[in-house]
């Protein structure tokens, strides 16, 4: 398709996004609760559309936000990965989940990963994550992953955090 490569963690695979991915995804992007920070609530139509982003993002960068895939039920459970959609400040390790997904420590296992793909195929020597101040569950994550928050800033009318996340080197793949 596209040369989306696909990495692997101890329960997750990130991994190219499906058509078949949309009902679940809804599942997320229909979500108020887990959307208030990244842009409110989505129809179905524009889920589908935000998919379609996705993978063009692919196509234009190289890179994208993997679909997160749980191993053992084969299920969507989120997403995760690098990128760099116009208007951001700088190159991005972003994360999300499905609510009912939420608490697992799935978004810590798989920006882990996503941050080994960064810092060696990609060649990244830094990353960001900008989240909003009352965001405490990606705040947590940012802070399990070793990010420091470095300043604020002003992005798409909010205040964000500026996470920094520091290149390391990765011995490993989960």
């Amino acid at each position: 398709m596209t040369g989306i490569p696909t990495l692997e963690t101890e329960r997750l695979w990130l991994r190219s996004w499906r058509e078949s991915d949309l009902d679940r995804y809804f599942m997320l992007r229909g979500d108020e609760a887990a959307t208030q920070f990244i842009g409110g609530v989505t129809s179905r139509d524009d889920t589908w559309r935000g998919i379609a982003m996705l993978l063009g993002h692919q196509i234009l960068r190289g890179y994208s936000i993997f679909a997160l895939e749980e191993k053992s039920t084969g299920l969507l459970v989120g997403y995760c990965g690098p990128w760099f959609p116009l208007g951001f400040p700088e190159p991005e390790i972003g994360w999300g989940l499905i609510p009912s997904e939420q608490g697992k420590g799935f978004a810590t296992e798989a920006a882990k990963r996503a941050l080994a793909f960064a810092f060696g195929p990609l060649g990244w020597t830094t990353a960001i994550s900008l989240i909003a101040p009352e965001n405490l569950p990606s705040k947590r994550v940012a802070e399990r992953l070793g990010a420091k928050l470095e300043g604020s800033t002003e992005f798409r009318g909010r205040m964000c955090g500026i996470y920094r996340h520091a290149a390391r080197i990765q011995t490993s793949t989960s």
